[in-house]
């Protein structure tokens, strides 16, 4: 498996790794998705797909909280995404973050997975 680190992003709440897993580009964002940190989370989505990669797995595995400005850019990206023949698949989320995309109802429009394994494996 290729688990190259292709880039970071960080603030003080928010730090972003960038990585290619096979056929996938895995974003794993670290800390508080908000309003202030959102925009880190944004410019690797973005570049990932600008290369290429329209499969992307985020690894929410890290992510402590988000609100519904983080979620606008997991929205984006999965409308980018689609365009491109790929998709967005979520990873591992922590049930305080689960708890906003059940509550908005995003839950539905996104591939939600257990693991980050699982993610790949799909």
């Amino acid at each position: 498996m290729d688990r190259q680190t292709v880039g970071s992003a960080q603030s003080g709440r928010l730090l972003v790794e960038v990585r290619e897993e096979g056929s996938s580009a895995v974003v794993t964002p670290a800390g508080e998705l908000d309003h202030h940190t959102a925009e880190l989370l944004r410019e690797p989505l973005e570049d990932c797909l600008d290369k290429g990669h329209s499969r992307l797995v985020v690894d929410c595995s890290r992510l402590e909280f988000c609100d519904s400005t983080g979620l606008n850019v997991l929205l984006g990206a999965r409308l980018k995404a689609e365009a491109a023949g790929g998709g967005v698949h979520l990873a591992a989320m922590l049930p305080v973050v689960a708890r906003v995309f059940e509550i908005t109802g995003a839950e539905a429009v996104f591939t939600v997975h257990e693991t980050l394994d699982a993610a790949l494996a799909d």
